[in-house]
């Protein structure tokens, strides 16, 4: 989930047994992101503290790289405004993101979630979402045409720090604006739980501490999606039972990001196997046999 942010990696990350790989956050511009130090290990807590505000080779980058490249599984696009765009331009900047990066993308994700970029999450209030959307699903099915392609599904990553209600709103207005999926969660901005001299540290927090926050924000988007949108669980993920646990609240995929860092690229196999031993102690044969079990 967003580990590589040019896609320069795509290849590698899948042959460690990734089903798929988010690149990104991708911006229109390129753009250098916040100053540097803006990454914090927190080992204590199995966390990870990033204030990178959207470092990006730029769109054109993006898609140069990825052009020739045919993976071994799906490869998604996360996409961003510029940090200089003001908000009244962000649905023609995301719309342009989605014609830029059409021809590289199995998904396009829009990123209105990262509390690293000043006033982004105000894009996921439920009228500015369904003005975005109506920009960007305009602009995938142009591409779509002049392509003759399908449009590319369209998901929306969520911020934990909201409430139950937000989040219902926020279901509602993807679903209506035809949005093919949702991602749950972003980081979050709390700093619960954690040693002192990390909670003045600027930028989102992921890893353990986000796991509770991320399977309750799972939860209540599968309960108001009732089947019309799958939910994609990311935050806080570091095991086979950190998997089976968010698909059974909902999501029917799953993202790594914090605990791969930490723990290395044995862990994408370990889970597959964790999996599988589950499966095979309690009987299922496919996840979507599961997911929601605990909704």
């Amino acid at each position: 989930a967003g580990l590589d942010k040019n896609g320069e990696a795509v290849e590698a990350l899948l042959a460690l047994g990734f089903g798929h790989v988010e690149v990104g956050t991708v911006t229109l511009l390129p753009q250098p992101g916040n100053p540097r130090p803006r990454v914090w290990r927190v080992p204590e807590a199995a966390a990870v503290i990033n204030a990178l505000g959207f470092p990006s080779a730029g769109a054109a980058d993006v898609r140069a790289r990825l052009l020739p490249v045919r993976p071994r599984g799906v490869v998604g696009l996360n996409i961003g405004k510029n940090r200089d765009t003001p908000l009244a331009e962000a649905a023609a900047e995301y719309a342009a993101l989605v014609g830029a990066l059409f021809a590289v993308a199995h998904y396009i994700t829009i990123n209105i979630s990262s509390p690293n970029t000043p006033g982004l999450r105000a894009l996921q209030l439920a009228d500015d979402l369904a003005t975005l959307l109506a920009a960007v699903s305009a602009a995938n099915n142009r591409a779509a045409e002049l392509a003759r392609r399908d449009p590319k599904p369209l998901l929306v990553k969520v911020a934990p720090d909201l409430t139950d209600a937000e989040l219902e709103g926020i279901a509602d207005a993807a679903i209506a604006g035809g949005a093919r999926g949702l991602i749950a969660t972003n980081t979050t901005t709390s700093r619960d739980g954690l040693p002192e001299r990390y909670r003045s540290l600027p930028g989102g927090l992921s890893g353990a501490p986000l796991r509770q926050r991320a399977t309750h924000a799972t939860r209540v988007l599968y309960r108001r999606a009732a089947g019309r949108l799958p939910i994609i669980g990311v935050g806080g993920i570091a095991s086979g039972a950190d998997a089976l646990k968010r698909i059974r609240a909902g999501a029917s995929l799953v993202q790594l990001y914090t605990a791969f860092t930490l723990v290395g690229p044995a862990l994408p196999g370990q889970i597959l196997r964790e999996l599988s031993a589950d499966a095979e102690l309690r009987g299922w044969t496919s996840i979507e046999e599961i997911v929601g079990e605990d909704a």
